[in-house]
């Protein structure tokens, strides 16, 4: 028996605008600031170990800035998904509750998250858009009226 059914099904993007914008703009800096270390010290003079450490830190940065982008998250019968590298999923049945979490002050920036308990771990669902985070919120409320 699932507690808690959505009218429809919601997607919307895991990162709001904000935080997409900082994103870009820490990617851009980093990338000026490795672009100005390259040319300022002798990196083909350093050792493998070294150009494959820098070379998995650009990558890693690069991984990152793509999914904080394209991230999504869908609300359905089924449960909560969030993609990412790796994808998130949450069925209803597994659900034992639920309550959002933000951080004072910054909500412009870093908008309120869905902590989701199941029977011994938790998720947690960013929500990028109004539709998901009204979404987050019915969840939320359901789960507190269920105690």
């Amino acid at each position: 028996m699932n507690f808690y059914r959505p009218a429809g099904t919601v997607t919307g993007p895991a990162y709001g605008k904000g935080f997409k914008v900082l994103a870009s703009c820490v990617t851009i800096a980093l990338c000026a600031y490795a672009v100005s270390i390259a040319m300022r010290f002798p990196l083909p003079q350093f050792g493998i170990g070294v150009k494959l450490l820098l070379l998995g830190a650009g990558l890693m940065l690069g991984v990152s800035y793509y999914w904080f982008l394209r991230a999504t998250v869908t609300i359905d019968e089924a449960g909560i998904r969030q993609t990412w590298l790796y994808d998130r999923h949450v069925e209803w049945r597994d659900v034992r509750g639920a309550k959002m979490i933000g951080i004072p002050y910054f909500s412009w920036l870093f908008p309120p998250r869905l902590v989701v308990r199941t029977g011994s771990a938790f998720a947690t669902f960013n929500g990028g858009s109004r539709e998901v985070l009204v979404e987050f919120a019915k969840i939320s409320l359901a789960y507190q009226m269920k105690r």
